[in-house]
């Protein structure tokens, strides 16, 4: 069964689960973006950005380019489990981006069971990292983030940067709540961080769809989940 554990500094999570259990997921993650019929339609083309990396990171897991273990962490039976380690903001915002897209396509029970199993494991990965953080944090899986931001792609960017800056642990998991703030439809927040793109688009003559993060001073490799 697939399962999700915070990882040992806070930074993110963990997602497990055998080859078959991570390709379920895969699979129904593809359902949900890169149609080619919504390529022209607003906001499509944005939500796509952000989880095609999410789509490539659980691709990279199941395929055993990741973590690997030879056992889940719930069980002394020996079978191999394959895992990946994904930012919190990067894992909410994607799960945000893939929920509202399934809006506008046929779904079936399994698709949302998964949904659903994603986001048990979710909330109990937060509660069990810590309980006092997870109370301010458990709304976004639902509901918080506004996935119709026709800039979810920069804003998570922004955010996700910002949240790895800090450096992991308790206090910093505290604080991604307020960091969130971004992603939340009409907050001064959203409305300021709006202000900034539209006026970093004016700069540069481009479409706000076309600005990326200057993030080249940070190593994510060197992270200390």
């Amino acid at each position: 069964m697939i399962y999700i554990i915070a990882t040992k500094r806070g930074l993110g999570i963990e997602i497990w689960g055998t080859y078959d259990d991570l390709n379920n997921f895969y699979g129904v993650i593809g359902k949900f973006w890169n149609d080619e019929n919504k390529f022209n339609k607003k906001g499509f083309a944005n939500r796509d950005a952000l989880i095609s990396g999410f789509s490539y990171e659980i691709r990279k897991a199941k395929d055993g380019n990741r973590l690997k273990r030879n056992k889940s962490h719930f069980s002394f039976d020996e079978q191999t489990y394959y895992g990946v380690q994904i930012s919190w903001v990067h894992f909410l915002f994607s799960l945000t981006a893939l929920k509202f897209n399934m809006r506008y396509s046929e779904t079936n029970k399994f698709d949302i069971s998964q949904i659903l199993l994603i986001e048990f494991w979710l909330e109990k990965a937060m509660n069990n990292y810590d309980e006092i953080g997870a109370k301010n944090l458990i709304g976004f899986i639902e509901e918080g983030l506004y996935g119709g931001n026709d800039h979810i792609y920069q804003c998570m960017r922004r955010i996700n940067l910002d949240f790895l800056i800090l450096g992991g642990g308790k206090r910093t998991f505290r604080k991604l709540p307020d960091l969130l703030k971004k992603g939340v439809y009409c907050t001064e927040e959203y409305k300021d961080y709006l202000k900034f793109l539209e006026t970093e688009a004016k700069k540069l003559k481009c479409d706000i769809s076309e600005l990326e993060l200057s993030d080249d001073d940070f190593d994510y490799e060197k992270l200390k989940w």
